[in-house]
């Protein structure tokens, strides 16, 4: 019995050049394809899915808040985070979210394969360089970390408002997403700045690009 997959990514490109790759798999169904978290709830919530293959850095909710509500979902399919954002915080964060495997977009087919069928087992999978980059973020001397000790004491759910604060999304728009009211929006947004020690919108969006926490490109 074959394992039905939706990719979930914001470039047409990779979404095309995964389904390449997982074509040739005789235990792997391609469900379909979407760009963002929001379609990924929805495409779920009418379609039979096995395990999503979902990206980080996106427009809108994001893979972690997505992840979160994935998990969720009664008898949902599991995740699998393939994206570039291999550094810490980020699989932790998606891992916290409920994710059953994190891989890099560099990855081997037969790596990427090794995931969903573990976390279609519900067992856990992470590639080697993910791996490698979560045992050097907790080996790493404290004293030697900077300021990204900030992050490590975010919840999922504040992780993810920064990461659409820093993208450019305003209060109202992270409100409507998360569906949060934009009151607790601003309580999220001050909890950042004090875990964080910045003061404005425009240091936190520095602290994210002295830290790789954004790109230029995702």
């Amino acid at each position: 019995m074959s394992l039905s997959i939706l990719v979930v990514d914001d470039h047409a490109l990779f979404r095309t050049g995964l389904q390449m790759i997982l074509r040739n798999s005789v235990t792997i169904d391609i469900a379909g394809e979407v760009e963002s978290g929001e379609a990924a709830i929805d495409f779920i919530a009418n379609n039979k899915v096995d395990v999503v293959l979902m990206d980080v850095n996106m427009p809108g909710m994001g893979g972690i808040e997505a992840t979160r509500r994935i998990n969720e979902m009664p008898n949902g399919p599991k995740v699998v985070a393939v994206t570039a954002m291999i550094e810490t915080p980020f699989p932790n964060k998606l891992l916290d979210a409920g994710a059953r495997g994190y891989v890099s977009k560099g990855c081997s087919a037969e790596e990427l394969t090794l995931a969903i069928e573990a976390a279609a087992k519900d067992e856990l999978f992470l590639s080697g360089d993910v791996a490698q980059s979560l045992a050097l973020g907790k080996l790493r001397d404290p004293k030697q970390t900077g300021d990204i000790e900030g992050v490590k004491k975010l919840s999922a759910r504040e992780f993810q408002c920064m990461m659409m604060i820093v993208n450019g999304q305003g209060t109202q728009e992270i409100s409507d997403v998360l569906e949060l009211s934009p009151k607790t929006v601003s309580t999220y947004r001050h909890r950042l700045y004090e875990k964080i020690g910045v003061e404005n919108d425009v240091e936190l969006t520095h602290f994210a690009f002295r830290n790789n926490l954004i790109h230029v490109t995702s």
